[in-house]
Formats: structure tokens, C-alpha cells, sequence
């Protein structure tokens, strides 16, 4: 359809299926792209079955994946949007993922993988049915993204979002167990070359490990023990003007305590935050130390 012949939007109608995720086709004026949620890039195979129906149905046919693993409809006319997430709602699908809101949640594949050290699936899927859906009408100054990462591979960028989680294995040494091998397993196997042996014992500088637990099993004589947890990231952002998330000093041990820090944030954010600014810049005139204090405190 050339643009002569598509009916002209108002700038309200334009912004009101906006906030449905349906998003205008730059070259018409009433065609869209429809953003179909997928928790966490994760969705059943009939699910895709009738992501593709719809296409056909309502859209050109062509379905595409933005960088946040929702799935876009493409060409969809703005008359059959209310027809199309009609027929995505009786199939348990819903669109959006836009707005001044939290935003789905991303994750990698977790404990799926060979080095996923946290089922990011189980805590995503949380973190999307609290926030996501139960916050879905809680306005913020800025969009809010979260992301969950199962291991310091970063797969998903933790701490590019505004807040990220990362899976964690903290290796803790007994000196008395170390044997100070002249090939020490823990050493070879280091992928950033951070275990040392010094003086006849291994050590891990706790300010150079990434807690990757690539180390884990290595050592024969078992002088390594490891502690699990979440190492929680906040004011990350990529764009057009990017900035590297800021590490919560405590590393986390429990699903419940990252949930606690995430509802504080998208709370802080919400209170303190200024309009159309994004969390890295409230973390930025706040200051770091102010922040953590609001997010570790009672």
C-alpha cells in the first residue's frame, strides 16, 4: 500500500497502540510492528505455531526477534491490531514491552548450559511475573530493563541494563588441604589467570576472580570449597549514550534477597527518579553510596 492510499493516524492513535507494543512502520502510516512478550525468549513450541498463524492472518508473513527476545509481528495494519491481540490473548500471549515501565525481563540459558551457575530461568520467570506483569502500571520516569545472566560469561549483559544479575561461585581455600602442587590444576584451569600459586599455596585474589567456577573439581585434593550467589549490578544502559553497570558490594545468596534488591530499585526509581531520566543517571546525581544504602538497608 503506498502511502496515498493508507488512511492517516493521529499522532494519539499512533501513541496509544504504541503502548500496546505496536510499534508504526516508518515507510506507511498505518503499519505496524506488533511485539509479541516471550518471558525471557522462552516460549513453547505451539506458541510459535501461533505466532506464525497470526503473522499470516494479520501481518505480511514475517516474524523477527528484536534484541531483547521478543518477537516482532511485522506489517500489520492498524485496523487488525485489535483482531490480532484478540487472537494472541486466546492463546495465552499478550503484546508490549514498551513504555516508561519495567520491561521484560531477559535471560540466558542458566544451568542449560555447560557454564550457567544459577537456573536463570526459574529467577527470571519471577522477576517477570513481579515486576513485569505485577508492576505493569506502575509509571516510571524511564523504561527499566533487567537482565539475568547464569554465569560472569555476560552473555546477556547484566550490567548493561539498569540492573542485572549475575550467577556466581565463590571459591573459598583451605590452606591446610593446599599442597602447594609445582602444577596446580586450579592455576591451569583459570580461565583469566587469576589463581597463583604463592609461597608454596594457591591464591585467589578476591578482587581479581570473577567467581566463574571454572576452577571447580580441579584440585585433587579437594582444598577448594565454593559458595553460590548473585552478584547484583545496577545503573547499566547501551544506546546512544552507554554506561557500565555499578557492582552492589554484597554478594547474595538467595533468590528471595534479589527480588528484595530488585523491587527497591524499580521503588527508588520510581520515588527519586526525575522524569525522562534513566536509572544510570539517578544512580549518578543520587550517588553510589546514597543507593546502596537504600538498596541493602531495612
Amino acid at each position: 500500500m503506498s502511502e496515498t492510499e493508507a488512511r492517516k493516524l493521529t499522532p494519539e492513535e499512533i501513541k496509544q497502540v504504541k503502548a500496546l507494543g505496536c510499534l508504526q512502520d516508518k515507510r506507511y502510516a498505518d503499519i505496524f510492528n506488533v511485539r509479541v512478550i516471550t518471558r525471557n525468549g522462552r516460549i513453547t513450541a505451539q506458541e510459535h505455531r501461533v505466532i506464525a498463524d497470526a503473522a499470516e492472518k494479520f501481518g505480511s508473513g514475517v516474524v523477527t526477534m528484536t534484541v531483547r527476545l521478543t518477537l516482532e509481528i511485522q506489517g500489520v495494519k492498524y485496523d487488525d491490531i485489535p483482531a490480532l491481540r484478540e487472537y494472541l490473548s486466546q492463546h495465552g500471549l499478550e503484546t508490549g514491552g514498551t513504555g516508561a515501565k519495567v520491561r521484560p525481563v531477559v535471560s540466558c540459558k542458566g544451568t542449560t548450559c555447560q557454564y550457567g551457575l544459577i537456573d536463570t530461568y526459574d529467577l527470571s520467570e519471577k522477576i517477570h511475573k513481579e515486576f513485569y506483569e505485577g508492576y505493569h502500571d506502575v509509571k516510571l520516569p524511564h523504561k527499566f530493563k533487567i537482565a539475568v545472566g547464569g554465569c560472569p560469561n555476560n552473555c546477556v549483559k547484566p550490567d548493561l541494563n539498569d540492573l542485572g544479575v549475575i550467577g556466581q561461585r565463590i571459591p573459598v581455600v583451605d590452606l591446610e588441604k593446599c599442597r602447594g602442587c609445582k602444577k596446580c590444576q586450579v592455576e591451569l584451569n583459570c580461565p583469566i589467570k587469576v589463581a597463583k600459586v604463592v609461597d608454596g599455596k594457591v591464591f585467589i585474589d578476591p578482587a581479581q576472580c570473577n567467581h566463574c567456577g571454572r576452577c571447580k573439581g580441579k584440585c585433587l585434593f579437594n582444598a577448594i570449597s565454593y559458595e553460590n550467589g548473585y552478584k547484583i549490578y545496577i545503573g547499566g544502559r547501551w544506546g546512544k549514550k552507554t554506561a557500565m553497570g555499578k557492582p552492589l558490594s554484597k554478594i547474595f545468596t538467595t533468590e528471595d534477597e534479589v527480588m528484595e534488591v530488585v523491587e527497591k530499585a524499580i521503588c527508588l526509581f520510581r520515588d527519586e527518579g526525575i522524569q525522562g531520566e534513566r536509572f544510570a543517571d539517578t544512580v549518578n546525581r543520587l550517588g553510589m553510596e546514597y543507593v546502596e544504602q537504600k538498596l541493602l538497608g531495612e
